[in-house]
């Protein structure tokens, strides 16, 4: 039964220690810690502790994994700017015929008409042109050159001359250490500008040992962009919306998890963005999970009833943000800020580098 507060965004707020904030991820990815939530009763914790790579002896013969595939784009530009200085362009999403509206610094100095410069090369530039400025995000709209119409030919550029868009709290002393560091396993399909953090902690070697033992992997994409980690703003919680991103389920992806099902399996999402993916992919066939490929704001939160799901492997999100709305969701608010409190106590590590916790088919509420 949901609580007035699950409505209401200062309701999903802690207190982080600065030196819980991971910088790095372990090494091996396996070896990051791993908090087991194992049912789902509101008013205690019912948890325990162990590490990523116990997830071969956790998860059972038959069981599904589904992670997703999107690959980080080196999305953030060096430009120079009208009358001399320089700044910079983060691109967030693709707006068709070679535009693409980024989030630009300083953004007061990109105004429509003007002409930004890309230095590809020490004697090459290439003019981009500020098309318009876009109301809802506050960004602008960026025309590139025709020869980059397609996202294969600006990931191409973005390759030769961006950097990785790491979040604020990681420091970014050496961009090119996290060129990888930052990209699961299964990076294939270029698009995001942020990774599916929990599918970080996957290395090859458990990926391996998990498919020997007969637990399968399937695939989407999401795009993770500025709907994932954009701040939330409204206090009512009824009120909001979320940008939307750019998803594909695939047929081959719903056999998997209806072959699942039927032989008794559990599946187990690997990231909220596989969650979001897969639940939003559901409602378009209103109930049937169908293929899908398109944008979608799906906003998950507490009272959301999940149709695809049996559980989650997700990180621990930064407070106030739609990420901690999805896990609620699942476990309950007030068990969730319980299980964070305790994460803290034993000194876990936080966000996109840090540990991991398990929300087990049993922990659903």
């Amino acid at each position: 039964m949901l609580d007035q507060k699950d409505n209401l965004l200062s309701s999903y707020n802690y207190e982080l220690p600065n030196d819980l904030i991971a910088q790095s991820p372990t090494n091996p990815r396996h070896d990051a810690k791993l908090m087991i939530i194992n049912n789902g009763l509101d008013d205690a914790l019912n948890l325990s502790h162990a590490k990523i790579w116990d997830l071969k002896d956790i998860l059972k013969a038959g069981d599904l994994l589904v992670v997703n595939n999107t690959r980080v784009l080196k999305a953030r530009l060096k430009i120079r700017l009208p009358g001399g200085g320089l700044g910079e362009l983060l691109l967030m999403e693709p707006r068709g015929d070679g535009q693409w509206l980024c989030l630009g610094r300083p953004a007061r100095r990109m105004r429509s008409g003007d002409q930004l410069w890309l230095d590809t090369s020490s004697d090459n530039y290439l003019c981009l042109k500020v098309i318009d400025k876009d109301e809802n995000t506050g960004g602008r709209i960026i025309q590139f050159p025709n020869e980059f119409s397609s996202r294969t030919e600006i990931a191409n550029l973005l390759d030769l001359c961006g950097e990785v868009p790491l979040p604020p709290y990681i420091d970014k002393d050496n961009f090119s250490a996290h060129e990888e560091k930052y990209q699961t396993r299964f990076a294939s399909k270029p698009g995001a500008i942020a990774a599916p953090t929990a599918g970080l902690h996957l290395s090859d070697e458990l990926i391996e040992v998990l498919k020997n033992k007969g637990i399968r992997i399937a695939q989407i994409t999401l795009h993770v962009g500025l709907g994932t980690f954009r701040p939330l703003e409204k206090e009512d919680l009824s009120q909001l919306h979320l940008h939307s991103e750019w998803i594909e389920v695939a047929e081959e992806t719903i056999r998997a998890i209806i072959n699942c099902k039927e032989d008794g399996g559990k599946v187990l999402a690997v990231g909220t963005t596989s969650v979001r993916a897969l639940e939003a992919a559901c409602l378009s066939g209103k109930g049937i999970l169908k293929p899908f490929k398109g944008k979608v704001n799906l906003l998950i939160k507490p009272g959301f009833k999940f149709s695809v799901i049996d559980g989650l492997l997700t990180n621990f999100h930064l407070p106030k943000s739609s990420l901690l709305l999805l896990v609620s969701a699942l476990i309950g608010r007030k068990r969730m800020l319980k299980l964070y409190q305790n994460a803290i106590s034993n000194k876990y590590r936080f966000f996109s580098y840090g540990d991991a916790m398990l929300i087990t088919p049993e922990s659903v509420i």
